[in-house]
């Protein structure tokens, strides 16, 4: 038995020991601690079998100064904590020899460290759970297939497909099919797949599961695309609108709180079959969404998407089949309470997953803690709406830049509690920073437009 083993619970020092047994028999050579950095770029640290046990035992040192978001200079150190339930063989690196995991950040004196986006959406989970809830969600993934990834000409897709079409494109074809596998090997479940509306573009649906792993499954699921894109000399995109002319790349999240007794959303003498817990969930998330926007939309071309006519919602809405409201109640499987659920429409598979649920969670529990009232229902095609039909609707917009985003979330009491004062000021900061840069550029579009004439 390692050392430090004594100190932790019976659970988590089964989950150590399963880890070294399946390192040993499985002759695996190298293991990756994964992590990310606030704008949810994943980093990792490897080390070899040999120091595993310390590395349970007391974590692996490392400069959170060169990570961005994460540590000043006088303040660098901290440690990397492997989480052992998180354990996965990683098929395409090494010939399978490689094992990772993904790491909770702490400070030398065993506190949580307040950059770890892992750890802020830990810490949102904790509080749910002591109201009884836990969170379960199912992500829509959107992305696209290119020839490169030169960002000097425009991308160019692969094939020209639309909703569901049987490509005759075998490079994309046989991309998702590789992904598909590689997915399954990694125990990340998959509802759907299908090829999206726009050239190139794929969907790909992960089956739901708890909030945490679900986003350390996204992490993993857009590496794994982009590598075997790259493995096959194509390029990956989860840039939310890297085509002009076409809709671009949304990550609708399927969302639901289960409880002692089941699905806590579920209510079958509610209409749409959902309970006052899941209205005020998606009350809560209606009146919190202006807030929130600039975390599940981090990007400059986020809003590039979120705009009339590709299929993005635009107003802070709720309805159960109009696919053009932010928030919809999707129909329930016969006989399965267990899938009733909201779907969020607005955010966009650029985010940073720990941080967009932890917001989003924070919302919605803000609306059952404070009982909100639902909305009425919005019927009217929303992407008819004009600025005066939604005044006397009473339907507010969503942010139309990263900027306004910015502005909204930095008065929001709710998005600093659920971030903490460490990522909350930097993420503002960061994002302040590339809006500055986007104004001060020149684009094609303009120099087309303006230059010949003026």
């Amino acid at each position: 038995m390692f050392q430090g083993a004594a100190a932790i619970n019976h659970w988590v020092e089964r989950q150590f020991e399963y880890v070294l047994k399946a390192v040993e028999e499985r002759h695996v050579k190298l293991i990756r601690l994964w992590f990310t950095d606030v704008l949810g770029q994943l980093k990792s640290v490897a080390i070899s079998p040999t120091d595993l046990e310390v590395a349970f035992a007391e974590g692996v040192h490392f400069d959170g100064s060169a990570i961005d978001g994460f540590s000043r200079i006088q303040e660098s150190d901290v440690l990397a904590m492997p989480d052992p339930a998180t354990f996965e063989m990683i098929p395409w690196a090494d010939g399978g020899s490689t094992g990772r995991m993904f790491c909770n950040i702490e400070n030398h004196d065993g506190s949580p460290f307040a950059g770890d986006p892992r750890h802020v959406l830990k810490r949102n989970l904790q509080a749910a759970h002591k109201q009884g809830y836990t969170f379960f969600t199912a992500p829509e993934m959107e992305f696209f297939y290119f020839a490169d990834g030169n960002p000097a000409k425009a991308p160019e897709p692969l094939d020209s497909g639309s909703f569901y079409d049987l490509t005759t494109s075998d490079v994309a074809s046989d991309l998702r099919r590789q992904t598909l596998s590689v997915l399954e090997a990694m125990g990340i479940a998959v509802e759907y797949s299908f090829h999206e509306d726009s050239p190139s573009q794929h969907e790909i649906d992960l089956r739901y599961t708890d909030a945490l792993t679900m986003a350390d499954q996204i992490m993993t699921f857009r590496l794994i695309v982009r590598e075997l894109a790259v493995e096959q000399g194509r390029f990956a995109s989860f840039m939310p609108k890297p085509l002009s002319g076409v809709q671009g790349s949304g990550m609708h999240l399927h969302l639901s709180l289960f409880d002692q007794a089941g699905n806590a959303f579920h209510d079958e003498g509610e209409q749409y079959g959902l309970s006052s817990v899941g209205r005020q969930f998606m009350a809560g998330l209606l009146h919190h969404a202006r807030e929130i926007t600039a975390v599940t939309n981090q990007l400059v071309n986020s809003y590039k998407r979120l705009v009339v006519g590709f299929e993005a919602p635009v107003w802070v809405s709720w309805a159960q089949h109009n696919r053009s409201a932010l928030v919809r109640v999707p129909l329930t499987k016969r006989d399965k309470p267990s899938s009733t659920r909201i779907e969020f429409r607005s955010p966009d598979p650029a985010c940073n997953p720990y941080l967009a649920f932890s917001v989003i969670l924070a919302a919605g529990m803000a609306g059952i803690a404070n009982s909100y009232e639902l909305p009425p229902e919005t019927t009217k095609n929303l992407f008819e709406l004009t600025p005066a039909d939604a005044k006397k609707l009473g339907v507010a917009p969503l942010p139309t830049s990263l900027a306004e985003a910015l502005d909204v979330m930095e008065g929001s009491e709710l998005v600093r509690d659920a971030l903490g004062e460490h990522i909350f000021e930097w993420f503002l900061r960061n994002k302040r920073s590339e809006w500055r840069g986007y104004k001060t550029q020149v684009s094609q579009w303009e120099l087309e437009r303006y230059l010949p004439s003026w």
